[in-house]
């Protein structure tokens, strides 16, 4: 088995197993940093309540001052207009982008979605260039598919 397939396979295991689901975000977090190097922060945000904004929930990286996001500002806000995955190979190219740290380099993000709505977002930084593919894309695309189920 590759390693994605045994990520996504321990994804599975941790969102079908009978923890909280701030436990299950949280192991999902530490799991993916521990297991791909240049994922060097791991973390969902979520739509705070009615508001137009993001909410930091779990995460495993250093901490960050960005709890709150809203709509339109930086990546992860723009993804929660567009719907769509956004990847940042490299964030010094980005205007509207919020720096989480000089060390960070790149982000990658995906929407999570629960009856069609965009309910919140999976971000990975990288203190790399250039360090996401296609297949982080879609490993995290199965991430979000499976915190859909439980959220």
């Amino acid at each position: 088995m590759d390693k994605i397939a045994e990520i996504k396979t321990q994804i599975g295991k941790i969102c079908d197993s009978p923890i909280s689901k701030e436990d299950k975000l949280q192991q999902i977090c530490d799991h993916l940093a521990s297991e791909i190097s240049y994922y060097d922060w791991v973390g969902f945000y979520f739509r705070n309540g009615d508001k137009e904004e993001l909410k930091l929930a779990q995460f495993n990286g250093e901490l960050t001052e960005h709890t709150i996001i809203p709509f339109g500002k930086g990546i992860c806000g723009q993804v929660a207009v567009s719907n769509e995955n956004f990847v940042v190979q490299d964030v010094s190219e980005q205007d509207n982008y919020i720096s989480c740290g000089w060390k960070v380099k790149s982000e990658i993000v995906i929407p999570i979605f629960v009856n069609g709505e965009n309910i919140g977002q999976i971000d990975i930084d990288s203190h790399s260039i250039n360090p996401f593919s296609k297949a982080d894309e879609e490993l995290l695309e199965f991430v979000c598919e499976k915190v859909s189920n439980f959220v």
